[in-house]
């Protein structure tokens, strides 16, 4: 089994919670493609992080952590910046974020620093997310995109909160676009789709998400479950029931699932591949909801089978 490079943003998130009638903020450490790197090593399979992280007490800690988990550090970049922070409220169980620091620690990784050996060697690339709306960052995930050899995934984890009118709006979804063209997978969350293409069904954008050229797409629709399409056909497939605490990185838990599958087993031949490796993935994001989030959250295969048994 290969290796997945996975680019993006670390940084640590601020959840609002409340202890005995007072509202805090507990500290995680966090970021989409983070959480995807550690979901994937948790699950087994082997991640190197490529991205950039403040030169400071938090970033320490992020890094610690990331080595700690196991996740390869060969492209972490250190920046004499602040940590970025990303308060984190709730609606019920769904997070919304709000982002400090600026600039933003985690998007001042350039192309110069990608190791291209390593990224040509890697079974997967990942790349997407909110520092994808920044250079020098932007330009570093296309340098990686160019690179021959890797299947590529991609999730642009639409954040509202960023785009402060239509003109970003269209110009994330340009952007999106643009790594649609070129993807082995794309997976994207239901809220995202509805940003990107004006309250589109999971249908209606995974058609036209594998229309600009993506040979596979995941649509994940909360507690109702995911769809999976490709290019002979799409399914819903259900959630499995849960308990759900805090959907915190419960997307994130469903790519780095994808990937892990990948990794172990290659790109799917068909429609049913695919349904068998997002009913995994949405094994996996069901235990994350069940238990208080982000990147500390993510199973290992061993707690699946405790929990899901036959299921996984």
């Amino acid at each position: 089994m290969g290796y997945a490079v996975v680019l993006g943003e670390s940084l640590v998130d601020l959840l609002e919670t409340d202890r005995d009638g007072e509202l805090i903020y507990r500290q995680a450490i966090g970021g989409a493609p983070l959480n995807v790197s550690v979901g994937v090593t948790r699950l087994g399979g082997e991640t190197q992080f490529a991205g950039s992280l403040g030169h400071d007490i938090l970033g320490d800690r992020i890094a610690q952590f990331l080595r700690a988990t196991g996740v390869g550090t060969r492209l972490l970049k250190r920046v004499p910046v602040p940590t970025t922070l990303a308060v984190t409220t709730f609606e019920g169980a769904e997070p919304t974020f709000t982002f400090y620091g600026e600039p933003p620690s985690y998007v001042l990784l350039e192309a110069a620093d990608l190791d291209t050996g390593l990224l040509a060697g890697a079974d997967v690339v990942y790349a997407g997310s909110i520092c994808l709306l920044r250079d020098p960052f932007r330009e570093a995930a296309r340098a990686a995109w160019r690179v021959d050899g890797p299947l590529r995934v991609f999730d642009p984890n639409v954040r509202p909160t960023l785009l402060p009118d239509r003109a970003a709006v269209d110009a994330q979804r340009e952007l999106a676009e643009e790594f649609f063209a070129r993807a082995d997978l794309v997976k994207l969350s239901l809220a995202d789709a509805e940003v990107l293409y004006d309250g589109a069904s999971a249908q209606t954008a995974a058609e036209r998400i594998l229309a600009f050229g993506a040979r596979a797409v995941v649509v994940t629709c909360g507690a109702q479950g995911a769809y999976a399409a490709v290019p002979e056909g799409g399914s819903m497939l259900p959630a499995p029931s849960v308990n759900a605490v805090d959907a915190t990185g419960a997307g994130d838990s469903v790519m780095a699932a994808l990937i892990r599958r990948l990794l172990s087993d290659g790109f799917p031949a068909g429609p049913a591949g695919w349904e068998r490796n997002v009913r995994f993935a949405l094994a996996v994001a069901g235990l994350v909801c069940e238990r208080p989030g982000g990147a500390v959250a993510m199973p290992t295969q061993e707690e699946l089978t405790a929990r899901w048994g036959a299921l996984v």
